[in-house]
């Protein structure tokens, strides 16, 4: 498939957004994935093609995470081999099952994690105690990698929110850790869906540029400006996941809500 060039410039640039928000509070897809549909890629490319140049900007804001300190790899072997197996078994999966039911439960969720963080205790950089061990969190990330290898959409707001919770990080801390964690599961998607042939790997490589340079400025911003800027964008994210949900007209909960109505 041949794109004109301005048109791969604008999308590089929409990767070096998506890549600085991702960085902090996940959601970048929000901004790639239409923007790659709205250039002529069918959903399962755009898909796709999207996982694989997301993968730099994760890679980059990672890195940047790990040379500050931010990140302890030790303290989450486990968790990023759950991580990997539950990746790849949800892209296998993918393939086998319907969605649909996804797009009811998924919007639920994502509202759930706003409030939490907005009207929850406020999330701050200290850590506080931990409430499962790193071989019962292992599990919970395993379960997260799995929907990210099946579905995607919110899984960087998911692994925010239980390594907070769960496992009693700071928020800066724990977005740190969500990155590394993100980019396991992101790779395994990418084995998986290159397999397939449905990356268009010359766009992926050309996005991947913005991704690494927004994703570089992302890690930056969130540990200059601290976690008031982390929870306001995992607030802000979230609620726009649940409207770009619901703008579908085929949602299922938007089908449901307006049989209510009507």
């Amino acid at each position: 498939m041949e794109l004109a060039p301005d048109i791969v410039g604008l999308l590089c640039l929409a990767a070096l957004v998506a890549g600085f928000i991702d960085a902090i509070a996940g959601g970048g897809g929000l901004i790639t994935i239409p923007a790659l549909m709205a250039a002529g890629l069918d959903p399962v490319t755009a898909i796709a093609t999207n996982k694989a140049q997301a993968c730099v900007g994760t890679t980059s804001a990672t890195w940047s995470y790990w040379r500050a300190g931010r990140i302890d790899f030790r303290s989450i072997r486990l968790s990023l081999f759950t991580t990997l197996i539950g990746s790849v078994l949800g892209g296998i999966a993918v393939m086998h099952a319907d969605t649909r039911w996804l797009m009811v439960v998924l919007p639920v969720l994502m509202v759930g994690i706003a409030f939490y963080f907005l009207f929850g205790p406020k999330a701050s950089d200290e850590d506080s105690q931990a409430r499962l061990s790193p071989p019962a969190y292992a599990l919970v990330a395993g379960g997260l990698g799995f929907y990210d290898g099946f579905f995607g959409p919110g899984t960087g707001s998911f692994f925010a929110l239980s390594l907070v919770t769960l496992v009693g990080m700071g928020l800066i801390r724990a977005t740190a850790h969500t990155k590394a964690l993100n980019l396991t599961s992101n790779i395994a998607s990418v084995v998986v869906l290159g397999a397939s042939g449905h990356i268009l790997w010359g766009l992926a490589a050309c996005m991947a540029v913005g991704q690494f340079f927004g994703g570089r400025l992302g890690a930056r911003s969130a540990m200059r400006f601290g976690p008031q800027l982390v929870r306001w964008l995992l607030v802000i994210i979230s609620l726009a996941m649940v409207a770009k949900l619901l703008s579908d007209p085929a949602n299922p909960l938007r089908e449901l809500v307006a049989g209510w109505l009507g």
